[in-house]
């Protein structure tokens, strides 16, 4: 980690301390402005990583045509409204054109744009966008099924809403398509 980032961010955090209230010098909170910029920095970490280089990392020539679908890949992210914790499962499918990419990448993705400051909106499309744009894909479709903190914790605090997202091109356009991927992943 950029220890001239850590120092900077601690600073700040130290600060947002003493406008609480709090006494940031007090034994139980000296390091805690560190910890929680260490925190940030890794909560943050997608920005520097290329999703579509990722993909194109484990890019392989093959003549499969059918449904390649990875689901409920487990990610957390950070609402960019309240920077409150979101959380949930993303669902991809994609169906080749004559290139496939490894499993993982898939949701290496999903963990490259998680660890963004996000919505979940935005978050589905890029997922999408990322794919279609490395293996130019017959069709994507991703589905995210998400609780949000901000709902859960302050405004409505409503503890079991769930928010679903989907985004999809190609060959998803098709009813029958989409059904199909939504029948596989359970949904």
């Amino acid at each position: 980690m950029d220890a001239t980032k850590i120092e900077q961010l601690a600073a700040h955090y130290k600060e947002i301390l003493t406008l609480l209230g709090e006494d940031a010098s007090r034994e139980g909170l000296l390091k805690t402005p560190e910890r929680v910029a260490k925190a940030m920095l890794t909560l943050t970490r997608g920005y520097d990583m290329d999703p579509v280089a990722v993909l194109n990392s484990a890019k392989f020539s093959e003549p499969y045509d059918q449904m390649v679908i990875v689901k409920d890949i487990k990610f957390y992210s950070l609402c960019e409204h309240h920077m409150l914790p979101f959380y949930g499962k993303v669902h991809v499918a994609y169906i080749p054109n004559g290139y496939i990419t490894g499993l993982s990448k898939i949701a290496r993705v999903v963990d490259i744009f998680s660890h963004r400051l996000q919505v979940q909106e935005r978050m589905t499309l890029q997922i999408k966008e990322s794919i279609e744009q490395a293996l130019q894909p017959l069709g994507v479709m991703v589905v995210v099924e998400a609780q949000h903190m901000c709902m859960q914790m302050r405004g409505v605090e409503k503890d079991d809403s769930v928010t679903t997202t989907s985004d999809f091109t190609g060959a998803f356009k098709q009813a029958k398509t989409r059904a199909e991927f939504l029948q596989l992943i359970g949904r």
